[in-house]
């Protein structure tokens, strides 16, 4: 179990618990999974926390055979929304324990990471596609990104009305003038005019509740 950041502050008196830094690195995740197949590998923190640990297991080949269980930190997690958790902590904690793994879509981007929450941009001048279709082209108050069924779902919200158009697909290619990008509820560090989110070829095995 990987209590990441101040994760570990829900987990005092829990056995097995390693401690390691909030987003952890290849030196905090690949020795645990050295030598270990087919156990689960929960994780305590954010859904930064949660992406870091899922690209470690990604690049090491190792997503067919670690489930991966969730405790989320932040009670409004969006990963927690969609994996269906509990908002409970200990309700999750006994889920990740005792739940079964499930396969569930993984979702890349063409900066090295995963998604498993949201990606949001906004407000974006541009234009999107979510496979061929358009997804936005002009202004938008909000581009949100999310795994889905297919790939990924896509919510944009245009306009004084507000209007929301969604899509889906297996991939979304956004291109627009400098904006701002929070993934998993980081922003990326500096203004992006392309990101691309498309679904992995393997999915991942999610210890989930539905």
């Amino acid at each position: 179990m990987l209590a990441c950041g101040s994760g570990s502050s829900l987990l005092r008196n829990e056995p097995g618990v390693r401690e390691v830094p909030a987003r952890p690195g290849r030196n905090d995740v690949d020795p645990l999974l050295e030598g270990t197949s087919g156990e689960p590998l929960i994780v305590v923190g954010t859904d930064a926390d949660l992406a870091a640990v899922v690209v470690r297991i990604m690049r090491k080949n190792r997503l067919g055979d670690t489930p991966v269980g969730y405790v989320p930190t932040d009670p409004g997690s969006p990963a927690a929304r969609l994996w269906g958790l509990p908002s409970d902590p200990s309700e999750a904690l006994a889920l990740a324990r005792k739940g079964e793994p499930r396969p569930r879509v993984l979702v890349r981007d063409d900066s090295g990471g995963v998604l498993v929450g949201d990606a949001a941009v906004g407000p974006v001048t541009g234009e999107a596609y979510c496979d061929d279709t358009v997804a936005f082209r002009g202004s938008a108050r909000s581009f949100v990104v999310r795994p889905g069924a297919e790939g990924v779902d896509v919510r944009v919200t245009r306009g004084l009305f507000r209007r929301v158009t969604e899509v889906s697909g297996r991939a979304c290619q956004l291109g627009c003038h400098p904006a701002e990008v929070v993934q998993n509820g980081v922003p990326h560090p500096r203004p992006v005019t392309r990101w691309t989110w498309y679904r992995h070829t393997e999915d991942l095995l999610a210890i989930t509740d539905s």
